[in-house]
């Protein structure tokens, strides 16, 4: 049976972006949202071999560590042209500095060295994960994707990650040339076409008021 989430919430990154996204996201929703770096909290090591499962690592470690419930999302760019890659090692690829100019440039690099020169073959997509967590054990867990192109060189300088060399489909902008509103905004604000506020549109549904 699926659980509300009602009071205060822990929202377990410690990346600006995505923590960001997520209270705007929650704001709605009367939920008051704090941050694990706020808490003090440690970041676990995500040792899983999908989103979901990181994103279940980071939410069950947080809602023990705080004794509150917590919000974790895992998330990531999925190429298809390189299998997959870098899937849920995309903020590794950023590396310890979060050089995610280097990141782009890397998956650039990989894309012209398989002749990924069309629009065509440099498909990719994001994937978001979304995991609450309570101190009793119960998770609540959701995943969406957003599907696009990756153009070169990146364009925008909005968002964060990987969002300037993604463009999704239907629509003539990258993530990093759109707005925080007209990437993630739900409607009537926005069309929700991130990947995250899909995955939020799902959680919801069954946790959410």
């Amino acid at each position: 049976m699926h659980r509300r989430i009602t009071g205060k919430l822990v929202i377990a990154t410690h990346n600006p972006g995505k923590l960001a996204e997520m209270r705007e996201l929650l704001a709605p929703h009367g939920v008051e949202a704090i941050s694990a770096s706020d808490l003090g909290l440690g970041e676990p090591e995500e040792t899983g071999d999908s989103f979901r499962a990181n994103a279940a690592i980071k939410a069950i470690a947080a809602a023990s560590a705080a004794d509150l419930p917590a919000f974790a999302d895992d998330s990531g760019l999925a190429v298809d042209t390189l299998d997959g890659a870098p899937g849920i090692y995309s903020a590794r690829w950023a590396g310890e500095n979060k050089d995610f100019t280097a990141a782009m440039t890397r998956i650039e690099r990989l894309l012209q060295e398989h002749g990924a020169t069309t629009p065509g073959q440099r498909k990719a997509h994001f994937v978001s994960a979304l995991c609450v967590a309570w101190p009793d054990g119960h998770l609540e867990q959701v995943e969406a994707r957003a599907d696009g192109t990756l153009v070169w060189p990146p364009r925008g300088t909005a968002g964060f990650g990987y969002d300037p060399m993604f463009l999704p489909d239907g629509h003539s902008r990258t993530f990093g040339e759109m707005t925080s509103v007209e990437k993630h905004g739900l409607p009537p604000l926005g069309l929700g076409l991130s990947h995250r506020a899909r995955a939020f549109v799902k959680l919801a549904e069954i946790c959410l008021d």
